[in-house]
């Protein structure tokens, strides 16, 4: 009998079905009914079907359609996560009314797109923006009134440039370019993601320097508020020109063609999708088409929702590191400030200074850490040692990236470029997506490095030669396995994590009868960057399980506040592991936990109050340092030589 687990509010439920032909709501249900039934007051929840909900997949976050058949769009063993309307308790909750964004082509940053796709907002445009619209447009008017010979506009594209094309004809030319130039493949982008492609397409046509119509840019901000989204496969576009492909499958629907999915609809002919929401298919002026599907952004609003995932992990692997050093009994004196200004990397000094956040003594007494102040062991491995140095550098990579995303999110990145104020249109080559690219490509190499040595510290937690803790972290080893796999799979996903970090920028190949000749394949960049911080989670959440895991081992001795206030998060959604059981909810659960930053949101009060109560001063003789009212003194754990 096929079965599904079902996440609500903090609370896996697992949920079998008889009946494969039951609907998605069928299935929402019946996970509230037994969430209720045990509950005082059934939760809070008014009981009967008169609940509002909505929910998704846990893998890939696609919103489910409650009239579809659990059969059509679940397997089994499928994980499913159900937010009630209204419910600020849910996770990811959404309002029920959307606040409105406005869009300058200027201001928008990757976490407002980030928050675009998940349909925290909807879109309009600033008066401003809207008056640049209008310019520009004017001037390709003009210049079709006038037949000059202009790329993309009176003539054909790429091999097909020296060729002019009929007044009574161009029209016709823009069409066929959408059409021609849809021939992705692969599976379509997730609901979030395709708003993000298309927010983050009107946001650049917005700028003023298509030639956009503002009667077209209007209709698109009216699919994005109803949700009307373009079937736009995820393989197809090699960086440049552009990301032609999948913003050409992006138009297509946008014209009433090929398929479109809307939570009203659900998956259907895009022109019959358009007419449930009361909107007309878009009919192509004179260099739409090229402007429509001409640009970086879906290397773009993918390499946004990476980056804001890679800044959300990163700063939680410092405190599931720091909770793995108080389970194997390390030092905070590698975290010293002095040590860490003779090398002053931002992201080194950053980490060191959480670090000390969470585990200084001064600040927050631990009893583990008392428990083995004397000890006789000289310094920590690498894997705790070297947190500052190794996690640091993926920080500053991470900002990095962040300032060149954000930078590509305001960009004019199509071709030609239309400047009312010098009245010519000029071309150029912005549509090149090599700055993402690149950019991608170090992502993945830099935040793959917090999987590399997670899994080392995993590692140590589960070898009792290592640990002094039982083998794998379990009671009666042998008949029980504990962490033995959950290791394994660790390994196994750092393993595809080096294939995956291979550059794909490195590559090119000459496309368009070598019109195109040099490529940035940033389209496979930023969806392998997806999957290289996807895995890093995942790691990361086995090594906070198994932190936890070994606290229960110390017991009744604590740790500091703040990393007790993480234990106690952790087992809320995961029970500890007494004897051996199904360990792939527990992963997902602390997953979820991680992606919903809630891991970082209980330790940041405690964080931020170290540092603004200790603020830098000169020692005598010595580099800047943090203190209080006086230096503050490194915990003495071990008897250093």
């Amino acid at each position: 009998m096929p079965r599904f687990t079902v996440h609500i509010r903090d609370e896996w439920l697992a949920v079998p079905c008889r009946d494969i032909t039951n609907t998605i709501r069928w299935l929402g249900q019946e996970a509230l009914k037994r969430y209720m039934k045990n509950k005082p007051d059934n939760g809070g929840i008014p009981a009967g079907k008169d609940t509002r909900f909505s929910m998704r997949r846990c893998q890939g976050l696609g919103l489910l359609d409650a009239d579809d058949t659990v059969e059509d769009v679940l397997e089994d063993n499928d994980f499913v996560e159900l937010a009630i309307e209204g419910d600020t308790m849910s996770p990811d909750f959404i309002p029920c009314e959307p606040g409105y964004l406005s869009l300058d082509g200027n201001s928008l940053t990757a976490n407002d797109l980030v928050n675009l796709g998940r349909g925290l907002y909807k879109i309009k445009l600033t008066g401003e923006a809207e008056r640049k619209v209008v310019q520009s447009r004017e001037l390709l008017d003009t210049i079709v009134k006038e037949n000059k010979v202009v790329y993309g506009i009176t003539t054909g594209f790429g091999k097909f440039a020296r060729t002019v094309i009929t007044v009574n004809k161009l029209k016709e030319l823009q069409e066929n370019l959408v059409r021609s130039h849809s021939a992705g493949v692969g599976n379509p982008l997730s609901p979030e993601r395709t708003r993000m492609l298309l927010a983050l397409r009107i946001n650049v046509l917005a700028k003023g320097y298509s030639g956009i119509s503002l009667e077209t840019l209007h209709a698109m901000i009216q699919a994005f508020n109803a949700s009307c989204l373009s079937f736009v496969p995820e393989k197809g576009t090699v960086g440049a020109s552009g990301d032609l492909a999948p913003l050409a499958h992006l138009a297509l629907g946008l014209m009433g063609e090929g398929k479109m999915w809307s939570p009203k609809s659900g998956w259907a002919d895009a022109k019959y999708v358009l007419e449930a929401h009361g909107l007309k298919p878009i009919s192509l002026k004179p260099k739409e088409g090229i402007a429509l599907i001409n640009g970086t952004q879906m290397i773009t609003s993918l390499g946004a929702e990476a980056v804001e995932r890679a800044q959300a992990i990163a700063r939680q692997a410092d405190i599931i590191a720091a909770l793995t050093l108080e389970v194997l009994k390390g030092t905070t004196k590698a975290f010293d400030s002095d040590i860490h200004s003779l090398r002053p990397h931002p992201g080194q000094i950053e980490v060191a200074q959480r670090f000390r956040s969470l585990l200084d003594s001064d600040h927050h007494p631990s009893e583990i850490a008392e428990s083995h102040r004397f000890c006789d062991r000289v310094q920590d491995a690498y894997t705790m040692r070297c947190c500052p140095q190794v996690h640091g550098i993926t920080i500053d990579t991470i900002n990095f990236v962040h300032n060149i995303i954000n930078t590509e999110i305001n960009s004019a990145t199509d071709n030609p470029m239309v400047f009312a104020e010098r009245g010519e249109t000029i071309s150029g080559g912005n549509f090149h997506g090599e700055y993402p690219a690149k950019a991608l490509d170090f992502l993945a190499i830099a935040v793959h490095e917090l999987a590399s040595i997670s899994e080392r510290r995993i590692e140590r937690l589960c070898n009792p030669s290592l640990s002094e803790l039982p083998a794998f972290l379990v009671n009666e080893g042998g008949l029980n396995s504990g962490f033995m796999i959950a290791h394994c799979t660790a390994a196994s996903l750092v393993s595809e994590n080096k294939v995956l970090c291979h550059p794909s920028s490195v590559d090119s190949l000459s496309t368009s009868a070598a019109t195109e000749d040099h490529v940035s394949m940033g389209g496979w960049a930023a969806r392998k960057a997806l999957r290289v911080i996807e895995h890093v989670e995942q790691i990361l959440a086995i090594e906070l399980l198994a932190a936890c895991q070994g606290i229960e081992f110390l017991r009744p001795l604590r740790t500091t506040t703040p990393l007790e206030k993480v234990y106690e998060l952790v087992r809320s959604v995961v029970k500890p592991w007494i004897k051996d059981r199904f360990m792939s909810p527990d992963i997902e659960a602390v997953h979820r936990l991680l992606i919903d930053q809630k891991v970082w949101n209980v330790a940041k009060p405690y964080i931020d109050k170290y540092q603004t109560e200790y603020i830098p001063e000169s020692r005598p003789g010595s580099p800047t340092a943090f203190s209080l009212e006086s230096p503050a003194s490194p915990r003495k754990m071990h008897s250093f030589i």
